[in-house]
């Protein structure tokens, strides 16, 4: 080996600025707050951006489990959920929570339960048996879960003669599938209360007991029929329609959006940005391309795009055509408020834009 060559191994090894794996920083499961077990993932490695604020996956409940992105922008709207969320518990600072699926600490992202003081732990096992053990000995104070589980678990409970080690007064957060109705009674024979918590993994928590925890949802008709509304999250379309009802949730007699009665929208929508704050239409196009990627929701610019404008409009427009093979009209957003979460993407495209990608071996030339 020549000197100038044995000169430049050494420099790299002691001066080099690009790190070396070991040096790289790494954001575990801890770091997420979902270090508990499940029986359906295996622990991966992977590299993640640094323009993400992590990666999750979607539950599973309607299509394939994909993967979802979340941005630095979008936890605050996170942390302001969750604080809205504890606040109509009751809860706050110190409550203790079981999180019986991992996972769904993703929906409301550690960072705003940290911010929010609530402390969290998981199950030993993902199991019935697990989860009895669990809440007997360490009596916490709020549980969420599938409702289902929770009710079969209670039921198990009672057989067993565990009822009067479990926790006193205990909230009972039921997520993840429609509301099981049948939890309900035997949850009050505990003293606990049950509340309806509605959201996913590519927006996070929208709704409590049928009431909205954002101030961007709206409800659109859907073509499920007249007694149904698209819920729509910050000028993006979830794919689920509601009953809405003045007679209230079973949880909440406020609460109109009746979401244990669910449904699929079809065709589903698809969104058309038609205005924008944004300066380039680019920025605009790339967004619609990354929220596709991220979050699973076709987003579409408009041809004839509006830049500069003072706020976002949208058209919502079915993802088939009609029957005579045009376009229906659409139904329209405004912002501010309406396209809160659309926004916040789009300005998480460009602030990705203002930077270049700093790993000096990947170098783009046009």
């Amino acid at each position: 080996m020549s000197d100038q060559l044995t000169a430049l191994e050494e420099a790299l090894k002691a001066f080099g600025s690009a790190p070396m794996l070991e040096e790289m920083p790494r954001r575990g499961l801890a770091d997420k707050g979902i270090d508990g077990p499940t029986s359906a993932h295996v622990i991966e490695e992977v590299h993640t951006p640094f323009n993400l604020a992590y990666l999750t996956f979607t539950t599973g409940s309607s299509a394939f489990q994909n993967i979802v992105g979340v941005t630095h922008g979008e936890i605050q709207g996170r942390h302001d959920v969750a604080r809205t969320l504890f606040e109509r518990l009751g809860t706050g600072a110190g409550s203790r929570m079981l999180v019986t699926y991992p996972p769904l600490v993703n929906v409301f992202s550690a960072d705003a339960l940290r911010a929010a003081g609530i402390e969290w732990s998981f199950l030993l096992r993902s199991s019935r048996d697990a989860f009895l053990v669990n809440a007997c000995q360490e009596q916490p104070d709020i549980i969420i879960g599938e409702s289902s589980f929770l009710r079969a678990s209670l039921e198990q409970a009672v057989r067993l003669g565990l009822k009067a080690e479990f926790p006193k007064n205990c909230i009972l957060l039921t997520a993840g599938t429609p509301l099981d109705q049948e939890l309900l009674p035997i949850a009050q024979d505990f003293g606990y209360s049950v509340h309806d918590l509605y959201g996913c993994q590519e927006f996070g928590w929208l709704t409590l007991d049928g009431r909205p925890l954002r101030e961007d949802i709206s409800l659109v008709a859907s073509p499920r029929g007249e007694a149904y509304r698209e819920l729509v999250v910050g000028g993006l379309p979830m794919g689920d329609s509601f009953i809405v009802s003045a007679s209230g949730h079973v949880c909440d007699p406020e609460g109109e959006i009746i979401t244990y009665r669910r449904e699929r929208t079809y065709p589903e929508y698809e969104v058309v940005i038609t205005h924008t704050a944004a300066q380039a239409a680019g920025t605009v196009e790339k967004a619609a391309r990354t929220i596709l990627r991220i979050k699973g929701r076709v987003v579409k610019v408009s041809p004839d795009l509006q830049t500069g404008a003072a706020e976002t409009r949208i058209l919502l427009v079915p993802g088939l055509p009609g029957a005579d093979g045009l376009w229906q009209e659409g139904i329209p957003l405004q912002g501010p408020a309406a396209t809160r979460l659309l926004d916040d993407l789009i300005q998480a495209q460009a602030d990705l834009q203002k930077s270049a990608k700093t790993d000096p071996a990947w170098i783009k030339r046009r």
